[in-house]
């Protein structure tokens, strides 16, 4: 018996299954259901231990998009069509979660003033005008990216997609390392820092998605450079979240998973430059 549940006993990689599962549904509308010996599905997650999963779930919830991107490309719709219809799945996917804090976060910036009314800003569910033009950004920039992705890789472009994901979500996690919570009262106050192994695992779960990924067509020095433009994109965002609000929040993690995917994809176009 398990001595946790008293239901059924343990089995090897139970708990990391369970946590891929949270991730999962923390950061997707994916229907989830309870896996066999898994607490309430509805708990709130502990970001001291969940972490090691989210590479592997980052490659997950791309893998629908990058299904759309390929079936699309073959399909003829051409390289603009295809990249967009992938963007828009994966938004589908996570219910674009990142999108809205990369939006915050870019309207608290932007309007300005002290750290107090930032935070206001950002909690405010409106969208202003900062947000709006850096959403269509961002969105245009990663269309952009993956279009001419397939256009000099063809097929490949997918894997590279499911790569970015992955990555960005280990990127993700360098606010929560690193700064405190902005706010006494929100969630990032209540989830836990990450722990050093959890972290560790995720970096090295990351690059082995990534290494694995080079069979399917990317080029080693592309996938270098997504893993370096990734990590800078992370550090620009983190220090900005530092110097401008003196902590994190989940707006700030949104847009450093935005910002580090978008890099990462720009590092690969780069890289493969005609």
């Amino acid at each position: 018996m398990d001595r946790q549940t008293g239901g059924e006993a343990a089995w090897p990689g139970r708990e990391a299954l369970h946590d891929l599962a949270a991730c999962l549904r923390f950061y997707s509308r994916l229907p989830v259901p309870q896996l066999p010996g898994e607490p309430d599905p509805h708990r709130a997650p502990d970001f001291t231990r969940l972490p090691r999963m989210l590479p592997l779930a980052g490659a997950i919830l791309a893998l629908p998009a990058a299904m759309t991107l390929s079936a699309a490309w073959l399909a003829g719709l051409g390289p603009f069509l295809s990249a967009t219809l992938a963007v828009a799945i994966m938004a589908a996917a996570t219910g674009g979660l990142h999108e809205d804090g990369l939006a915050d976060f870019a309207d608290g910036l932007g309007a300005g003033g002290d750290r107090t009314r930032m935070l206001a800003i950002m909690r405010d569910s409106r969208i202003g005008s900062y947000g709006a033009l850096v959403l269509v950004l961002a969105l245009a920039l990663r269309i952009g990216a993956l279009a001419t992705l397939l256009d000099r890789l063809g097929l490949p472009a997918a894997a590279a997609l499911v790569v970015a994901a992955a990555l960005s979500r280990v990127a993700a996690l360098a606010p929560m390392a690193l700064l405190p919570p902005a706010r006494s009262d929100g969630l990032s106050a209540t989830a836990g820092r990450p722990q050093g192994a959890s972290l560790a695992l995720a970096a090295a779960l990351g690059l082995v998605l990534a290494i694995a990924t080079l069979p399917f067509g990317l080029p080693l020095g592309g996938t270098v450079a997504m893993i370096v433009l990734g990590a800078f994109a992370t550090l620009a965002v983190t220090g900005l979240a530092r110097n401008r609000l003196g902590g994190q929040t989940g707006d700030v993690i949104g847009a450093c998973q935005q910002a580090a995917e978008i890099a990462a994809l720009l590092g690969l176009v780069a890289a493969v430059a005609p």
